[in-house]
C-alpha cells in the first residue's frame, strides 16, 4: 500500500489523461500499482477486521500447549518453549496435524494474555505506601557546576520528605559514604532533628549487598547509629518504593541546576542550597492534600528526634606512608604532602567528603590540610613551602641550588654557585626564619 499523497497524485494525472506509464514513472511506483490506484472507485476507510479464528485442528491441544507456557514462567528464559519448538512436541508427542503458522498464532495470543494476567494481578496487588511526618527518601542525581570557571559533573543527594513533599539537596563531587553522611548531617542539622527513619536503595554506597542481603557499609552503621537513625533499602529499579525522592531528583535538577550554577567554594554553595530548596515549597501546595507544604513539613519536623550534642564527624580514616620527600598518594593517583619530617613513616589522614587532614599519629596534631582531589585524572597538591628547606641542603655536582626569598615571599631566580658550608648554613637560617 503506498501513501495517501502517491495515490492522490496518480488519480489527479490519471483524471487530466496522463498515460499509466508516464504516471508510474512521474510517482515512481510500478504501472500495475499505478493502475490500480487510478481505477479504483472508492477510497473510503474500510471497518477493521476482526481476528481470523483458529484452526479446530488446534482446539484439542490448546490445553496442553498453555501448560507448557505457563510452566515456562519458572524457567530461565532461553530454556522456554519457542513456537517451533511447541509445533514439533505436539506433532510428535500428541500427534497434531496442523501447521506451524497456526501453532505460532496460538503461542504469541497466549503470552499475550499471560502478560495482562500478570500485569493485573500487579496492578490489583500494589498498594501506594503510606509515609509518617519525619520519614524521608534519600537518593542521588547528577548535574553539571561551574566550579572556579571549570565544567565538573557533580552528584547531589536529594532528601525528600514524603508527608510533605519537601526536598532539600546537597552537591558533592563523588557519591561515597562520606559523601552521604556529610549530606544527611546536613539536612539534619537544617532542619533542626534527625527523621524517625530513612530509606535508601542499595545503589548508593550506603547499602552493600553480601550473599544476597543488603545491609549498611561499616561507616553508615557508625552514623545511623550515632544519630540512633532507623533505615530500611529498597530495590533500586522499584520506583513505587522510593517514587517521591526519584520525582524531586528530576524536579531539583531542572529547578536548581539550570542553568549551570556557578560556585568557588562548594560548602558555602551547600549551605545557601538548603535555603533554597525549602524555598520552592514557599508557594506550593501538597499534589494529593492541597495543604501548604511548608505547613505539612511543620508536621515532618515536631516528629524529628533529638539531634544529638555532637556532631558526627563524617570521614574515613586511612593510614599513608610517605615516600621520601614526604608525600603520600589516595586513590592511587592523587598526590598529597605531609612534609619533609615526615618522610618515610607514617601518618593518619582523614578522607572527607570535601577535605583531607593530615595527622601526627603519636600527638594527633593536625599537619596539613588540603581540599580533596575527585576524578580519574592524577593531581598533586604537594604544598611546596615545607620542601624549601629540603631545597636549600641539596648539594648538585655543580654546587649548591639556593633559593632566597624577599620580604613579599617571592623568589629570585635560582642560581647555582659553589658554596661554602658557612655560607650555606647562613642560608638555611634565612630561609627558616
Amino acid at each position: 500500500m503506498i501513501g495517501v499523497d502517491k495515490t492522490g497524485d496518480i488519480r489527479r494525472r490519471a483524471r487530466r489523461g496522463e498515460p499509466i506509464a508516464a504516471i508510474a514513472r512521474a510517482v515512481g511506483v510500478s504501472e500495475p500499482t499505478a493502475r490500480k490506484y487510478a481505477r479504483m472507485d472508492d477510497l473510503s476507510p474500510e471497518p477493521p477486521r476482526g481476528k481470523e479464528p483458529e484452526s479446530e485442528v488446534l482446539a484439542p491441544y490448546e490445553g496442553t500447549t498453555g501448560s507448557w507456557l505457563g510452566d515456562d514462567r519458572g524457567n530461565w528464559r532461553k530454556r522456554r518453549h519457542t513456537a517451533v519448538r511447541a509445533c514439533v512436541r505436539l506433532r510428535d508427542e500428541l500427534g497434531y496435524e496442523g501447521s506451524y503458522s497456526t501453532a505460532r498464532r496460538y503461542v504469541r495470543r497466549r503470552r499475550e494474555e499471560m502478560a495482562r494476567e500478570r500485569d493485573r494481578r500487579d496492578a490489583e496487588g500494589f498498594l501506594a505506601p503510606g509515609w509518617l511526618p519525619g520519614e524521608v527518601q534519600v537518593d542521588f542525581g547528577e548535574a553539571d557546576f561551574g566550579v572556579r570557571g571549570v565544567l565538573t559533573r557533580g552528584k547531589y543527594p536529594a532528601a525528600a520528605f514524603p508527608h510533605s513533599n519537601v526536598g532539600l539537596t546537597q552537591v558533592f563531587w563523588g557519591e561515597t559514604s562520606e559523601c552521604v553522611c556529610q549530606g544527611l548531617r546536613n539536612v539534619f542539622e537544617f532542619t533542626g532533628g534527625v527523621p524517625r527513619r530513612a530509606v535508601f536503595d542499595n545503589a548508593t554506597e550506603v547499602g552493600r549487598r553480601v550473599c544476597g542481603e543488603v545491609g549498611p557499609g561499616e561507616m553508615f552503621r557508625r552514623f545511623s547509629a550515632h544519630y540512633c537513625l532507623d533505615h530500611t533499602f529498597t530495590n533500586p529499579y522499584s520506583g513505587n518504593e522510593k517514587g517521591n525522592v526519584e520525582a524531586k531528583v528530576g524536579y531539583h535538577r531542572r529547578n536548581l541546576f539550570v542553568p549551570v550554577p556557578q560556585m568557588h567554594d562548594a560548602e558555602a554553595f551547600n549551605e545557601r542550597l538548603l535555603r533554597d530548596s525549602l524555598d520552592m515549597s514557599a508557594e506550593k501546595r501538597h499534589y494529593r492534600l492541597g495543604v501548604p507544604e511548608l505547613e505539612l513539613f511543620g508536621e515532618d519536623r515536631a516528629a524529628l528526634a533529638e539531634l544529638p550534642p555532637v556532631g558526627y564527624q563524617c570521614v574515613r580514616w586511612e593510614t599513608r606512608r610517605c615516600s621520601k620527600q614526604g608525600v603520600f598518594t589516595l586513590g592511587g593517583i592523587h598526590r598529597y604532602s605531609a612534609g619533609p619530617a615526615y618522610a618515610g613513616k607514617e601518618v593518619a589522614v582523614a578522607v572527607g567528603a570535601f577535605r583531607v587532614r593530615v595527622v601526627d599519629e603519636g600527638t594527633g596534631e593536625v599537619v596539613a590540610e588540603y581540599e580533596r582531589e575527585w576524578g580519574s585524572v592524577p593531581t598533586d597538591s604537594s604544598d611546596p613551602v615545607p620542601q624549601l628547606s629540603v631545597f636549600a641542603t641539596l648539594r648538585l655536582a655543580v654546587g649548591t641550588a639556593v633559593v632566597i626569598l624577599d620580604q613579599n615571599g617571592t623568589g629570585r631566580k635560582p642560581h647555582v654557585q659553589h658554596r661554602t658550608t658557612k655560607d650555606r648554613n647562613r642560608d638555611l637560617h634565612q630561609i627558616r626564619s
